[in-house]
């Protein structure tokens, strides 16, 4: 805005003295001046405000045709004061046509060439296959967990971050918190994004849009997803439904994680150490080395101990993956029993 306002002021004054100069003064003349540099000066800013909103591609196309409709408008233009008479109406009409035209036309076809990727070009932020990349948007929960560093050391995600700073904001407020941990984990929020910051394959770009009228944080992430056009990164489950129900498409580290997982079917067999009692009697508790759950019936008394147990189910849920499964000595058990019998 501070920009905008002060090339406001320039283009006016410089009316003003466009003004005083060709009207020797007069009020008129210094008036419309002013008034000519404030329409000057407010298309150029709605100019750059659309600009803004379109991507890189069709802004480069655009202007690529705008120039070529403007250099076919002067070669017509040249072309028909050779052939026609000065004082003939025909060069003129053929002016004002050309002007008017060609630029326009080449504005449309170069912002649609663009929108399409026929350009094959590489600009900033655009692949080598010349196609660019969504930008995503980070949000604090996916900062403070940090998995999102290790996740970028891989080379599996491409294009730039981009960082809110109200999302810094809401860092920092952390880090300053009187809570011990909350404290910990806002530094390490920002540890992590200097972690980040200098990993050259990846493109940090922290961005002053606000939403004023917007207290909660993450509705302001969904507004400025929608006017960016990106995608956001997080784990937070509430902001990845919320994002989807406003047409804004959400990455989650946690269903990331989810996917990744090593697939266990029912019927085989795992080894296990049983950790912890389960909610219902009798029940054991075990973890994988990913995080998952494996409950265990009637491991009770195995607590501290690892078992082979075989998987009989598997339960897949927004907050993970669980097993259920069952002692092999049970059911090695039970198979001998019904040879028996």
């Amino acid at each position: 805005m501070a920009r905008q306002s002060i090339f406001l002021v320039i283009s006016i004054l410089l009316g003003l003295a466009v003004g005083y100069l060709s009207g020797e003064g007069q009020v008129v003349h210094l008036a419309g001046g002013a008034v000519f540099g404030a329409l000057v000066s407010g298309a150029m800013v709605a100019l750059e405000t659309s600009l803004q909103q379109l991507p890189a591609r069709m802004t480069l196309g655009g202007g690529i045709g705008l120039g070529l409709g403007v250099f076919l408008s002067g070669v017509l233009i040249f072309s028909s004061s050779q052939i026609f008479s000065p004082s003939s109406v025909i060069p003129q009409f053929a002016t004002l046509a050309t002007l008017l035209i060609f630029p326009y036309l080449g504005l449309i076809v170069g912002l649609r060439y663009g929108r399409e990727d026929g350009l094959d070009v590489k600009i900033m932020g655009v692949n080598d296959a010349g196609r660019a990349p969504i930008p995503k948007l980070l949000d604090t929960s996916v900062i403070i967990d940090g998995r999102i560093a290790d996740l970028c050391e891989t080379g599996f995600i491409e294009g730039g971050f981009i960082i809110p700073q109200f999302i810094l904001q809401e860092l920092q407020h952390i880090s300053d918190s009187a809570d011990g941990l909350k404290r910990a984990r806002g530094r390490r929020g920002l540890d992590i994004l200097n972690h980040i910051q200098k990993n050259v394959e990846i493109d940090v770009r922290i961005v002053e849009d606000d939403f004023p009228n917007i207290k909660e944080v993450d509705a302001k992430l969904v507004e400025l997803g929608k006017k960016l056009g990106a995608k956001i990164l997080t784990n937070d489950l509430n902001l990845n439904k919320v994002a989807e129900l406003q047409g804004v498409r959400v990455l989650n580290i946690n269903e990331l994680t989810n996917a990744l997982k090593p697939v266990v079917l029912p019927g085989e067999t795992i080894r296990v150490f049983v950790l912890k009692e389960g909610k219902e009697a009798g029940q054991g508790v075990a973890y994988l080395d990913d995080g998952t759950m494996v409950v265990i019936d009637n491991a009770k008394r195995c607590i501290g101990k690892n078992v082979d147990v075989v998987v009989t189910s598997v339960l897949q849920t927004s907050a993970g993956r669980m097993i259920f499964s069952r002692l092999k000595e049970e059911i090695d058990w039970d198979v001998l029993s019904l040879a028996r019998g």
